[in-house]
């Protein structure tokens, strides 16, 4: 049977299903959820790069979280405000794989960040007396460049792979973008995406949750070999919010990429978990680590009164 592939640079999104009355509060609340994520993440940002004292590799390492955090967030959140203003279900085939792009270089990012945090506490926890020869520059530079590259490559690639194939279909089932949504307007093989996609999955969580199944036990050991309580509870109290931060983002992320294996999931709780993904983590990260870290806090509260509300 012969094959039209579709050329068109309009492809059409999945309805909101948002009605007229619901459209001022759904607009308020997308809105409200940007604003405060990047009032949040800015914040946590320049109170970091501002304050000479933060220049240490903890919060060198912490300042990669909330950059990414923006990168998703400004992917997802502008489009989607726009959506709803204007009742809009077309996007242009570029923007909407420039948005999907950045969705998933946050999501890999968000992974790596965390991991190398997990990495970052071990050295301090469990092995102090080495932290400043091992955690150097050079070696946090390196730690960087792996979170950033490392995202920056495997997701290329794995759009790379998508780019190539035709497509023959316009009507994606998602009211964002991201790869399996326009993997799933293709009429061609998509062997190889799907097993790159497997592969990148597979490498992601075996490093994330292997270092930090690793890093956590050994802190823990470390905790109850101390005789030190103060120590301990600091150790505990930093294990807890890394923990609940990441446990956050792996049953978000997974569950929604689980959900497009699965038929008999519902579309409605596909695309509230997915865009919670995007929502969440991004609101809840720089409060979570600002109100957890007393460093971070201190520093927050200074550059707030003396910088953005000196009266």
């Amino acid at each position: 049977m012969e094959v039209h592939y579709n050329i068109s640079n309009v492809l059409v999104l999945q309805h909101l299903n948002i009605s007229s009355e619901h459209v001022f509060p759904a607009f308020l609340f997308a809105t409200l959820s940007y604003m405060i994520i990047l009032f949040c993440n800015l914040v946590l940002i320049l109170t970091i790069v501002l304050n000479k004292s933060l220049h240490q590799p903890m919060y060198l390492v912490l300042l990669n979280l909330p950059i990414n955090d923006l990168i998703g967030s400004t992917a997802f959140f502008p489009l989607v405000i726009k959506d709803i203003l204007t009742n809009n279900r077309t996007r242009q085939y570029s923007a909407c794989i420039a948005q999907a792009f950045f969705i998933h270089i946050y999501a890999a990012g968000t992974i790596f960040s965390l991991t190398a945090m997990a990495y970052d506490r071990y050295i301090a926890i469990c092995c102090p007396l080495k932290y400043k020869t091992v955690m150097t520059n050079a070696h946090i530079m390196g730690i960087i460049t792996f979170v950033w590259m490392g995202s920056l490559v495997l997701i290329s690639v794995l759009f790379i792979l998508l780019l190539r194939l035709p497509r023959c279909r316009s009507v994606l089932q998602n009211p964002y973008c991201d790869n399996p949504s326009l993997l799933s307007l293709v009429c061609a093989d998509t062997t190889i995406n799907n097993v790159y996609g497997l592969c990148i999955l597979a490498l992601t969580q075996l490093l994330a949750n292997g270092t930090i199944l690793y890093t956590y036990l050994q802190i823990l050991v470390t905790c109850f070999r101390s005789k030190r309580t103060d120590t301990k509870a600091k150790a505990l109290q930093t294990c807890a919010t890394h923990l609940t931060v990441f446990l956050l983002l792996e049953c978000l992320g997974l569950f929604t990429i689980i959900s497009y294996r699965i038929r008999n999931i519902s579309p409605h709780l596909r695309r509230f978990i997915g865009m919670s993904t995007l929502i969440f983590p991004p609101t809840l990260n720089p409060i979570i680590y600002g109100l957890k870290t007393k460093e971070i806090r201190e520093k927050v509260v200074y550059f707030l009164k003396n910088k953005i509300f000196p009266f």
